[in-house]
């Protein structure tokens, strides 16, 4: 697991320096504190941080092929490396390392593009063909390796973080007030965009090629599927899942250095153990956790069951909100892009607390969206029933009964739930998805953006990135078409950028053995029926899992990884929110207006309702524009 970073100059464009290379790769030496390496020649700039996990000897980058005209630089792991330097050897190819990366090098040379889809891993990488003068890019099938890049009239800019770009000359820092706008709607700036107007991000599954001086491909070379379903009994089709997962985590297995898994008692990370337990002796498995003081977010009991259950090596912390609390500001530091789901919080503290005995932990992401687990799914067929109601029910009625709850801060509390379904239910089938687990609705952004940012994206489509990745599918039904927008949008700009961020920012490598292709492709295939059947959420997995974990884990409702923000707005956390959110503050970049944010601040602190996720997202572009912004309108 490393960082990479780079570019290349166009041939009519001065020569850049190659202390600015440095300068970027630098900005990623948390990604890969062992060793740094360097490419420099005719205008080709390619630069590379190492975490040492596969041929800790002899694995430096950036790494050539035999005549030395293919250069990469990798970040990541091909976890069936082992099949594929067999098959290149076969086909003359002479290897210098045991190192992952060298079979990018011998398979660019033997297949071109069409290496990136005999690749199993997670991937961000860079290619230089001096043959060709190209340059490639590519990103693993799920995203889960990050890589951003831009294009420049002096040439090519990429790297795996927005901050080793920030520090290139070419890069302006102009705030995209779409982007903006995406970000408060979705918690996160959906992918190709960035939150900057100049820079992009290469989407999951795609690859860019660069040559002569502009982009000549950017394009998948992957994507999810939903062909016909497999004809076999669910006692069949449980055990192929089963087989299937026995083989990712078996790939995900191969390091040279200790490795464990992050346990939080829910079924997909439960299931990981389950699989490595049947694989290695089980008091070899190291589990990790943390909990928290306040039982609404507290989950360690269940991750001890399921580590007792399997007489796993177990650690669990419990944190205390005084240390959470102090460490807030230092980690959303982290976060050069923004990004306001709060789990990365116990994230970053859980990966900090991992790191201390191993360098790889494998976890349970991917379950949720694969086979329809987030309640969400259950959301959808209650709205469906609320949307044939006359729509004055649904829009002023409910509503007002709803706000005659009591307003309560626990984690996914029953009021919560009641209210965020009936506000996103006006806004469509698919588009209420993201108004329910997202913040500012495109009602509440009219009150919320000074007339400025309003006037500029008058013609904006808040939801073009939802109707787009719609139109790339066929769908069987809506919950097809669900499982692959959370799997692009949710997962790829949200969770998956929340784990690389935490993990990264210790030097600890993440792998996520539900998301191997082979899986997703099995998932995919899969009807409805055996992922979401009547209100049992994650129906095949749970039938393989029976009598595999202990049943109060299998029957457990969902919760999410939380933390008590709504609260801690209240208290702990009110002076620096506060601070961050002040009319001054607001007023410099005149992106909100401050009498509404006051406005959502007193409703919250009285008690009225719950703006958790509103501030939130708020205190995190503050901070995001405070640390790493310059554009004000």
């Amino acid at each position: 697991m490393c960082g990479i970073a780079g570019f290349v100059v166009s041939g009519q464009s001065p020569e850049t320096p190659e202390h600015v290379l440095r300068r970027m790769t630098r900005t990623l030496a948390h990604r890969g504190p062992d060793d740094e390496g360097f490419h420099v020649q005719n205008g080709v700039f390619l630069g590379h941080r190492r975490l040492s996990i596969i041929d800790l000897a002899s694995g430096h980058q950036p790494l050539y092929n035999e005549d030395n005209v293919i250069t990469t630089v990798f970040n990541g792991e091909v976890y069936n490396y082992i099949e594929l330097i067999s098959e290149l050897k076969a086909c003359g190819h002479t290897f210098r390392t045991h190192s992952d990366t060298e079979v990018l090098v011998h398979g660019y040379e033997s297949w071109d593009t069409g290496l990136f889809r005999r690749l199993n891993g997670m991937f961000a990488f860079a290619i230089w063909d001096d043959r060709r003068k190209r340059l490639v890019l590519a990103r693993d099938r799920m995203g889960k390796k990050p890589l951003y890049y831009a294009e420049t009239k002096d040439g090519l800019v990429f790297g795996s973080e927005l901050k080793a770009l920030l520090v290139h000359p070419w890069i302006s820092r102009n705030i995209d007030l779409g982007s903006l706008r995406k970000y408060l709607l979705f918690d996160y700036v959906p992918s190709p965009a960035s939150i900057l107007t100049a820079v992009k991000k290469l989407p999951a599954g795609w690859y860019l090629e660069w040559q002569n001086g502009q982009i000549r491909a950017c394009q998948p070379y992957w994507d999810i599927r939903f062909p016909e379903a497999p004809q076999q009994s669910e006692a069949d089709l449980a055990q192929t899942l089963w087989e299937l997962l026995m083989d990712s985590v078996r790939l995900r297995l191969r390091s040279d250095v200790p490795l464990g898994v992050f346990l939080s008692g829910g079924i997909d990370s439960s299931c990981v153990v389950a699989l490595m337990a049947a694989q290695m002796p089980p008091d070899r498995i190291h589990t990790f956790s943390i909990g928290f003081k306040d039982k609404s977010f507290d989950e360690s009991s269940y991750a001890r069951l399921v580590a007792n259950h399997f007489g796993t090596q177990h650690h669990e912390r419990i944190l205390e909100p005084e240390t959470m609390l102090e460490m807030i500001p230092g980690i959303l530091k982290t976060l050069d892009e923004p990004m306001a789901d709060a789990s990365l919080i116990p994230t970053y503290l859980l990966s900090a607390f991992t790191r201390e005995h191993v360098t790889v932990a494998l976890g349970g992401d991917g379950g949720d969206e694969l086979f329809l687990g987030y309640p969400t799914f259950l959301a959808h067929k209650i709205a469906t029933f609320l949307r044939h109601l006359p729509k004055q029910v649904t829009t002023s009625l409910l509503p007002k009964l709803a706000s005659q709850l009591p307003v309560s801060t626990n984690n996914i509390s029953f009021d919560y739930k009641v209210k965020r379904l009936l506000l996103g239910a006006q806004f469509g089938p698919l588009n209420s998805h993201f108004v329910w687990i997202g913040a500012f609705d495109p009602i509440r952004q009219q009150s919320l953006l000074t007339n400025d940012v309003l006037d500029s994206t008058k013609d904006l489509d808040l939801f073009e990135d939802v109707e787009q990745h719609r139109l790339r599918l066929v769908a069987r039904d809506d919950f097809d078409t669900l499982s692959y927008l959370y799997s692009k949008l949710y997962m790829g700009d949200d969770i998956l950028v929340k784990v690389d961020r935490a993990t990264m920012a210790h030097a600890l490598e993440a792998r996520a053995p539900l998301l191997d292709y082979r899986v997703v492709e099995f998932a995919a295939a899969l009807p409805t029926r055996l992922k979401l059947r009547g209100w049992t959420m994650k129906y095949l997995l749970k039938k393989m899992l029976r009598n595999r974990l202990p049943n109060a884990v299998l029957d457990r409702p969902k919760k999410g990884f939380g933390i008590p923000i709504a609260e801690w707005l209240k208290g702990p956390l009110l002076s620096w929110a506060k601070d961050l959110l002040s009319a001054s503050e607001l007023n410099r970049d005149r992106f909100f207006r401050p009498e509404y944010v006051e406005m959502l601040f007193q409703e919250h602190l009285s008690g009225r309702a719950d703006h958790r996720k509103l501030l939130w997202s708020l205190i995190i572009f503050q901070l995001w524009q405070r640390n790493y912004g310059t554009s004000t309108i």
